[in-house]
Order: C-alpha cells, then structure tokens, then sequence
C-alpha cells in the first residue's frame, strides 16, 4: 500500500534493523536551496540522512544528497509536523535539523518527544510568535521596545499616535514580510484602513539607530561560538535588509550590553542546544532586541560566517544535532565576508549588465539572480522580493568595502518602467 503523502514509501514497510556499524541517521526538515550545505556537510561526515520536503520544492529536490525525502503536502504547522511525525515513526534518527522557520515547531516537537538534542520545545514555540517573544522577554528584563499585542491594528490606533513613530509587525512572518515604519498621524489613519482585515498585530516603539544580528550555536546553553553581522536595510517604512557585513566588532561597553542581552535572551527563551539568530537595534537607551529565532538565519549568512571565521557552520550544526565531538571554534575572523542584495527600480528587467565583471572580482565568491530580462521588479517591500544575492569575501574590511562598492558599481539593472 503506497503512502499518499509519500509516493516513495509504503505505509507496511517495518522500521529498518539498526545495527552498531550503522552511520549516524539524521533527519532534515526543510531543504530547498540554502539547506543543501547540510547535506553536504553530512556526506562528509559519513552521516545518512532522510529529508522532509515541501510540494513546492518536490521536483528539484537533491536525490542524489539523500537516502529518502518525505513529502509534505500543505504549508502549515500541522503540515510539517505531521510530515516529521511518520518520517520519526519510520525510523526513529539519531539527530533533527528544522531548517527554515515553517519548520522549527515541528523538529522541536520531535527533538523533545525523542531526547534529541535541539532549543527546546520552550524556545521553538516563543520563536515562532512574536507577541510570545515580547512577553516572555518582558518577565525576564530582556531590553526590548515597548509595545502593544493587539486584535487588530484599530485597537492599536490610540496607542500609535501617542508614541509615532511606531512600527508594525504580524506576530509569524519572517524576512521583514508585512513590518512598517509609521510615520505620523496620517500614516496611522491609512495603516488602519489598509490593514483592517489582517487580525493581531504587534505594534511597537521605532528604536532609531543601527540594526545588527547575532548568530550562536549553543550547546547546552552555553555559547560555543558567536558573531555579530552589521546591516544594511532600505529606508522606512519597510527596512528590506541589502547588506550583511560579519564579523562586526563593538567597543567594549557596547560589546558587555549586547553580550547581556544575548545571554539574556537565552536564557529567556530556555536556549539548549543548536543555531540560534537574533536581530537588535542599538539606540539612545543600548542594545534592543528586535526579534529572535532558532534556526538557520537566511540570506546565505551560514556562508558568510563560515568564510569569515574559516570553518563550515553547516558542519557544526550537524555535529550539535548529533552530539558528536566539536572541533574548537574560533573567537575572532580571520576574513572579512559579506552578502549583499543588487536591487532595481519596479518595472520590467530589460538588460542585466555587468554580472561577468562582478564574477571575474578576486573578493567575489559567487553571484545568484533569480531575475532576468522579461521578468517584473515589484517595490521593495519584503525580502522575498530581492533579485538575488553576491557573496563577498576579502582580506581586511577595507578591501570588503572596495568589492561591495565594486558590485554596486558594476551590476547594472536596467528596468523598463511600467
């Protein structure tokens, strides 16, 4: 009997005798595009793994990277977790990697229901919520804006205009998607009335100063690596990220007050074990916790990191999974690494210039478009709306700016407006 869910298994086929020479199986929910490195990472190590795949990314998924995909038909939680759920009952793994985050609820489910190590159920649900996150952070002293959880963005109005400009957040969608800059009274009023229908939102003070993220991986809960990335994001009210510059070093009193507030928001968030990616402003008052997550940050990050620091993040995060032996991990970069997004005014792409100079760069590691001529350029309101990414890696952070001036400069976008 063939697993309607499933096309490449069937529903009476025994869980598979393990034995003591068996390899490590790890199971991988989420894989797309940037989860591949995980795969990859696992070959290498001698791991086997099975993977959990979404419809939509079904007929390009890796077979040749993996002993199995199960297929996830549907985009919610319960999608997901179901999905993982029969994989877990097929063969029980020895390690769960949640990609993306659709994914988080449903690894940390099976994390917790098989003493895998993982962030903890506690902390899988508070990342996936955002008005969860304010809450738990307020009882526990985590600096952060202050706020408003609302029923709809209406009940929020008077609180608005009594503290703009403010920004507006729905409490589970990533990659900058429906968060805004209001600006004044009138900003407000339109908000309102082009939002009425989207149900909770969370409305929240605007911290003015520069945004960071930090990336960890904790074991335990203690931090075994870390990094801060500087970013750069359009202008409000949208705040869509376009540069990703690691390695960022702080003076020492701002490097203590981001170092308490990350600690902070682990221990918030019951942190034990894996990838964790937080994103804070530092403002008049410090560091301010935006928001946080505990999966693979996006945007290629992984990658940057990994180049700056001179190790392969993907690799360790199999090693946490698995609990195998971690190699030391460095303290400081030893490169100086960055993603950064080309972007174009919104019409019709005619002409992509310059992609061959920009390759042919010594600091330029690779160029992925996902735009060519014939294709529309929305505004820019969300991160899923980029056209791609260059990674940059360069000797000194001087030679990193050169290179992303260089891409800037060079990669030309040419849009026949609608």
């Amino acid at each position: 009997m063939t697993d309607a869910h499933d096309p490449h298994r069937t529903a009476a086929t025994p869980a598979p005798h393990r034995t003591a020479g068996d390899p490590p199986d790890l199971l991988l929910v989420g894989v797309g595009t940037m989860g591949r490195p995980y795969l990859d990472a696992a070959a290498r190590l001698g791991v086997r793994v099975r993977a959990v795949e979404s419809a939509a990314a079904w007929d390009s998924r890796p077979t040749h990277l993996a002993a199995s995909f199960h297929r996830v038909e549907g985009h919610g939680d319960e999608a997901w977790v179901g999905a993982v759920a029969r994989a877990a009952a097929e063969r029980a793994p020895d390690g769960l990697i949640a990609f993306a985050e659709p994914h988080v609820l449903a690894g940390a489910l099976t994390q917790e229901r098989l003493g895998l190590p993982g962030p903890s159920l506690h902390a899988a649900v508070i990342s996936r919520n955002k008005a969860l996150q304010r809450a738990t952070f307020a009882a526990y002293g985590v600096s952060q804006p202050e706020h408003l959880h609302v029923a709809g963005i209406a009940d929020g109005a008077a609180w608005m205009q009594g503290r703009l400009p403010v920004v507006v957040k729905p409490l589970t969608l990533a990659g900058s998607e429906g968060v805004e800059l209001v600006r004044d009274a009138a900003g407000v009023d339109e908000a309102v009335a082009r939002r009425a229908g989207e149900g909770p939102v969370l409305v929240e003070e605007a911290v003015q100063g520069p945004e960071y993220s930090w990336e960890a991986l904790v074991r335990d809960g203690e931090v075994l690596f870390e990094n801060v990335t500087a970013k750069d994001t359009t202008s409000p009210p949208y705040f869509v990220e376009l540069a990703h510059r690691c390695g960022h070093a702080f003076a020492p009193g701002p490097d203590a007050r981001v170092r308490e507030l990350t600690r902070g928001v682990l221990t918030a968030i019951g942190m034990r074990t894996g990838l964790v990616h937080l994103e804070f402003k530092v403002g008049a008052r410090g560091p301010a916790l935006m928001e946080v997550a505990v999966r693979t940050p996006g945007d290629y990050l992984p990658d940057a990191i990994g180049l700056t620091y001179g190790f392969d993040v993907y690799e360790a995060v199999v090693r946490l999974a698995l609990g195998l032996p971690l190699p030391d991990l460095p303290k400081a970069p030893v490169r100086h690494a960055a993603t950064v997004f080309p972007t174009a005014a919104p019409g019709t792409i005619r002409e992509i210039r310059g992609v061959a100079e920009v390759e042919a760069h010594p600091a330029v590691v690779r160029v992925r478009l996902r735009k060519t001529a014939g294709d529309t350029v929305r505004p820019l309101t969300s991160s899923s709306q980029r056209m791609g990414h260059v990674l940059v890696d360069a000797a000194s952070p001087a030679e990193r700016e050169d290179a992303l001036a260089f891409v800037r400069e060079n990669l030309r976008v040419l849009v026949e407006p609608n």
